[in-house]
Parts: structure tokens; sequence; C-alpha cells
């Protein structure tokens, strides 16, 4: 998935609306669009606090911000790659409260038909309701339609919650391991997870840090 991984920032910082999820048939995965990147960085904002936030020092946290997010996001989506690359969000009735990028797999032993979920990450206010499933079948589906054969995505090594939501949805460690830059002079361990896309098969569970390629 593709930094499908955000916008300007439409609202004051630190002002998250609270996702209060409706019934079932009021969620929802979509096609994002530049329109759609304030609301992304939002979210993308609140997930990497939770998730790198207390793995890396203050002032590097003190970075990640919706503005920041939603301007990268905005560009992506305005001059898209050619290809497969997408940005998906997950909607609460009208509301983002999540989102997914997918796009070819950028690692040296990927294959052709090696497709990644680059990022996938959900709001902690709007956990506990299906969004990340969703999103990741939705990923699975995209990648599947465009003859991706196998599904992969990192995740920080010691993030037990996102390790049990791949695990859950047929994703599992393949050996392989990474340190990921997050900043100059920052790095933070991650672990790779795959899947046959026709064995996949996800599950309820939200995860609580972002998967990224």
């Amino acid at each position: 998935m593709s930094h499908d991984h955000s916008h300007e920032h439409d609202h004051a910082h630190g002002a998250v609306p609270r996702p209060t999820p409706g019934p079932l048939a009021d969620a929802s995965v979509r096609r994002a669009g530049p329109n759609d990147a304030p609301a992304v960085g939002i979210v993308q904002e609140a997930v990497w606090r939770q998730t790198f936030g207390p793995r890396v020092p203050e002032q590097i946290a003190e970075q990640f911000t919706a503005a920041g997010f939603a301007s990268a996001w905005r560009r992506s989506l305005a001059s898209p790659p050619p290809g497969v690359w997408t940005l998906l969000v997950a909607c609460a009735g009208e509301q983002i409260v999540g989102y997914a990028a997918l796009g070819p797999s950028q690692d040296l032993d990927g294959e052709p038909t090696t497709g990644a979920l680059l990022e996938l990450g959900v709001h902690p206010d709007g956990r506990r309701s299906g969004h990340g499933s969703r999103l990741l079948n939705a990923t699975a589906d995209i990648l599947q339609e465009a003859g991706a054969t196998e599904l992969t995505t990192w995740f920080p090594a010691d993030a037990e919650d996102t390790r049990a939501f791949f695990d859950q949805a047929g994703l599992a460690p393949d050996g392989a391991y990474r340190d990921r830059v997050i900043v100059e002079d920052v790095e933070i361990r991650e672990v790779r997870v795959s899947a046959r896309l026709t064995d996949a098969e996800t599950h309820d569970p939200e995860p609580t840090a972002p998967a990224d390629g």
C-alpha cells in the first residue's frame, strides 16, 4: 500500500474529533483523494504518536504533526506514481478513522508479484470496530486484482498487539528484519510478516501500530 501513508491541517492542533463508530452499515472503506489529506493526517498523527512516540526522543515525536503528514499525502495523492499505488481510508459514517497505503513491494528480495501494505493505521478512538480488518481485506483484494500473489508488511518488532493482529489475519513472520530510519540517527527494529493472498483471512482486532514498508 502506498502512502495512500495525509494533508493540510484544517483543524486546530490536537483538536482531533473523537471517532464515534456507528452501526456496521455505516462502516466503509474507499479510495482516498487529495481532499482527504487533512483527515488522514489527523489519524496518522494520533497513530504515530502512540506507536513511535515512546520509541523515539521527545523532540522527534513532536515532529509527528497532522499538518506535516497531510501535506505529504496531498502531494502524493495529487500526483500518484503509475501502477497499483493506492491510499485507502476507513470511514465511520462520513468520518475518516483509518487509512492504509499499498503498492508493489520495495524490498530487495521482493518478487514482481509481491504486494506490500506500506502502512495501516486506525485512530485509537476508532478501534475494535473492524476498521483495520476491512482495510486489510480491501488491500488484499486490490493487490490480488493487480496480479499480486503475496502480501507483505513491516511493523515494530516489539509491537505485540500488532503482531497478534497480523497473526490472526494469516500473516506470519518470514524471517526478515530491518532497522528502519524514522529520522536521521533514529532507527527502530522491524519484523516482516507475509502471506499468500489466497490464504490470508482477516478478522476483527485493530492494529495499535502502523505497518510500514
